[in-house]
């Protein structure tokens, strides 16, 4: 149903019930007027109301003045609100940010907000999404007013998913939610404004513009409760909101914003979020003009109301730390800010339909009132249980303080649209969609300290079993892994999901979507792909564990792999028989090998990659031709090979610890993932399968997915 902004109702507190009782006493008023005017008869009515009204508000007077509080209990409420104890009738607000690591002087302005919100309120806890070792270190010495929570999907550079914070943030109970930049400093009418919106009687999102300062020589006591000069000397909090009402330096268009709601019944607008990266710009937009399209929530900006600013400095890059370099240096990463574009005019209707910030309504504070006012429409909703409508029409509003609520109106009307924000040029982004990274500029960053990688091969087809087997090594703190897209469809994906990925510039063209499977002509040639990107990268000088995406991880094999030693290529066996040699000709899978960056294993791979390139086959066979021998004429015992002219041992891993699709007959057991653990499988092979469907039913209904195509997120909270 769509909102009817004059009809916004208060919740009734009991400390309102002499205002509303007054208002009917100015009602009654109203109709003897009336009645003076229209007859005798109206007006002897009139005359008994008028007596009646005046000895009931005498005995309501006498009745308040006993129920007031004294001098002494208002003078311990003044200074407990001060002090900013926390009040069980007032609202639980959970913060949430997610800080670039406490280092150097983005994380001391970090620190500085923070405690700027911990200040504010005893109900206040802060949430901080960040992987980070030093966010849990700034958060010890807060208890549990601060929290670190690392499960979420981020980019491999760090960068953390908007559309994952948000969806985290429901799994916490609070009143009023907020996410905020982590620089942003919050002054004491961040409250009293909350506190204010909590009594709507509306599902509601408020957002906030910050402002910016450049020089701010103030700085929080150890306590973290008062302002202070450099000289040690207090300032009073009305002195810093009263500064900073005379800054307007502020950007819409630039993302420094809160937004804040309450734990309604509706969501925050309907569809479903996309995959936005946090801090590159577009996604607050998003979200409001998508709320304000879905017309679910009560939208209003609270910009004139809440004291938020941050320090204007140019080293300040987020989430830009690497290892122990500044991604900064590289490209800017301006890529993140391009796929924000890309998201936001693909999904919703921001592209076509923007809402501009002149037109929300405006929550202001005239005369020391709250008061509703949108700008374009000259309308005032004033502060009141009954609609502002009503009450505009019975002239309750002295002319007094209509005088100045217009006035404080028209001051800010002023500015309204000199701070109007429009993203319909950043919507249409002209820069391509390019990660500005090589295949030899990502190896270093990705590559743990072993120099391994993990390396998977995909086209478009098997995007869905990508970001299942990317989660699953997520979720094992597996980091080290990097994708070679076979497609641009792919390439973009991949981007847009924050993974690490490069192009292979020799990849077939005609990729078959659903006929890419074992046996087909397409798989012929992509499989090709796999051991020469492999090659490359062991030339480079970097180890590699090629996986195909429908091999499921339970463990983390490579400290196991690495345990073979030199010159020894590990592979999965492709044998389904449960007894006997598992080395037996063309049991050897590609899609599951350990091989180093050595000489031997070099050279090995070498003669398989030109062996593939002659074979009308796909590369499996000219893995063991060449290393096995035809026939398996180099086998050596039940479970080797040894290559003669590279004196490469081939070492065929224990089915029982790498299972292939057809050993054991695992996929059809009742519960797959409980039968694995028991054998202490590592991995588990989703093969021995005909067609991309069927596979990929075969994963998901076995409960060996970890990914949610609809919202493009990783499912937390697996085992």
């Amino acid at each position: 149903m769509p909102i009817c902004y004059p009809c916004l109702l208060m919740k009734p507190p009991r400390i309102l019930f002499l205002r509303s009782f007054l208002y009917f006493l100015f009602w009654i008023h109203a109709d003897y007027c009336s009645a003076v005017c229209f007859g005798s008869q109206a007006f002897q009515v009139g005359l008994w109301s008028v007596w009646l009204s005046g000895f009931v508000l005498i005995g309501l007077s006498l009745y308040s003045t006993q129920r007031l509080p004294t001098l002494k209990d208002r003078i311990r409420v003044t200074k407990l609100d001060q002090e900013a104890v926390g009040d069980p009738d007032n609202p639980k607000i959970t913060i949430f940010s997610a800080p670039s690591p406490f280092n150097g002087s983005v994380g001391a302005r970090q620190s500085l907000a923070i405690r700027s919100w911990l200040a504010l309120s005893a109900q206040i806890i802060v949430v901080l999404f960040s992987q980070d070792p030093s966010a849990v270190s700034f958060a010890v010495p807060f208890g549990s007013r601060v929290l670190v929570e690392p499960n979420i999907d981020f980019t491999f550079l760090g960068t953390p998913f908007f559309h994952s914070m948000i969806a985290r943030s429901r799994s916490f109970t609070s009143d009023i939610f907020v996410v905020i930049d982590p620089e942003t400093i919050l002054l004491p009418d961040f409250i009293s404004t909350l506190n204010y919106a909590y009594e709507l009687d509306r599902d509601w999102l408020l957002v906030a513009s910050s402002r910016n300062f450049s020089y701010f020589p103030y700085y929080l006591d150890e306590a973290g409760k008062h302002w202070q000069r450099g000289d040690g000397k207090w300032v009073r909090t009305q002195e810093l909101q009263e500064l900073l009402s005379k800054i307007w330096r502020w950007n819409r268009c630039e993302g420094r914003m809160l937004m804040a709601w309450n734990s309604g019944d509706w969501p925050l607008h309907t569809g479903v979020l996309p995959p936005f990266l946090y801090g590159k710009g577009i996604h607050n937009h998003w979200v409001i003009n998508e709320a304000v399209s879905s017309e679910l929530r009560f939208v209003f900006d609270a910009s004139w109301t809440i004291s938020s600013f941050h320090l204007n400095h140019q080293d300040h890059w987020p989430n830009g730390i690497v290892g122990d370099s500044r991604v900064s240096d590289i490209e800017n990463r301006r890529w993140e800010y391009v796929g924000n574009s890309h998201i936001g005019a693909l999904y919703g209707s921001l592209l076509y339909r923007e809402a501009n910030y002149s037109s929300l309504i405006k929550l202001l504070k005239c005369s020391g009132q709250y008061v509703f006012t949108n700008t374009t429409e000259k309308t005032v909703y004033p502060y009141g249980y009954q609609s502002a409508r009503s009450l505009c029409k019975r002239r309750i509003l002295h002319s007094w303080w209509k005088k100045r609520i217009v006035a404080c109106v028209d001051a800010i009307k002023s500015l309204d649209k000199i701070l109007d924000c429009s993203l319909k040029d950043q919507m249409r982004p002209s820069a391509p969609l390019d990660l500005s990274f090589s295949l030899e500029s990502l190896l270093p960053l990705i590559a743990d300290k072993n120099k391994t990688i993990v390396l998977a091969v995909a086209g478009y087809s098997y995007k869905d079993m990508l970001m299942n087997w990317v989660c699953r090594l997520r979720r094992l703190l597996i980091t080290n892994f990097m994708i070679c897209a076979l497609d641009q469809e792919t390439y973009s994906f991949s981007v847009l999901q924050g993974l690490p990925v490069f192009k292979d510039p020799l990849a077939p063209n005609n990729i078959s979507f659903n006929d890419c499977h074992f046996g087909t002509e397409c798989f012929q040639r992509v499989t090709k792909v796999k051991s020469r990107m492999v090659l490359s990268i062991l030339k480079l000088g970097y180890n590699v564990l090629l996986s195909d995406v429908d091999v499921y991880w339970f463990m983390n094999p490579l400290p196991l792999l690495h345990s073979l030693g030199p010159a020894v290529l590990g592979a999965q066996s492709d044998e389904f028989n449960k007894t006997g040699p598992i080395n037996l000709p063309r049991r050897l899978n590609s899609g599951f090998y350990f091989a180093r960056s050595d000489n031997s294993t070099i050279a090995a791979m070498e003669k398989v990659v030109k062996h593939a390139a002659t074979s009308a086959l796909s590369e499996q066979p000219s893995f063991y031709d060449t290393l096995c021998g035809e026939g398996g004429s180099n086998r050596v015992g039940d479970n080797r090979c040894v290559e003669p002219e590279t004196n490469l041992t081939v070492h065929f891993l224990d089915r029982n610890l790498f299972p292939n699709g057809a050993y054991l007959d695992l996929w059809r057991k009742k519960n797959v993932k409980a039968a694995c653990v028991k054998m202490g499988c590592f991995v588990l092979h989703n093969n021995w399968i005909g067609g991309r469907l069927k596979k990929l039913e075969r994963q998901v209904l076995s409960g060996l997915w970890d990914y949610d195509s609809s919202t493009r997120m990783c499912l937390q909270n697996l085992p």
